[in-house]
């Protein structure tokens, strides 16, 4: 129960800066002066900037390979998110369509 409230209040506070981050590139303002304004150091500024921009890696709980019963039986693979979400990948699908997809699962 800890680690989910620990979860939460960082979640808060990386929602918090991104909502800082944002508001600075709205602004014609330098993040000097931004920082100043806000009561921020400019170190926190950057090193939050810096971590939001890095990519979340995708996990996946488990990979299944075959044919699913279902309304679709050309199904070939299954990815189970640890969500518990699972995304269905049919035979021949476009490599740069999946590509947009798990692109998308990472951001």
């Amino acid at each position: 129960m800890t680690e989910t409230i620990l979860a939460q209040a960082v979640g808060t506070k990386a929602d918090q800066w991104r909502e800082r981050i944002a508001e600075q590139e709205r602004t014609v303002v330098s993040v000097k002066q931004f920082c100043k304004q806000h009561g921020l150091t400019e170190y926190s500024f950057y090193a939050w900037r810096k971590r939001l921009r890095k990519p979340a890696p995708v996990r996946f709980a488990l990979v299944e390979r075959g044919v699913l019963p279902g309304p679709s039986t050309e199904t070939s693979l299954e990815l189970v998110l640890t969500s518990g979400e699972r995304l269905r990948i049919a035979a021949g699908v476009d490599a740069a369509t999946l590509r947009t997809v798990l692109e998308a699962l990472r951001g």
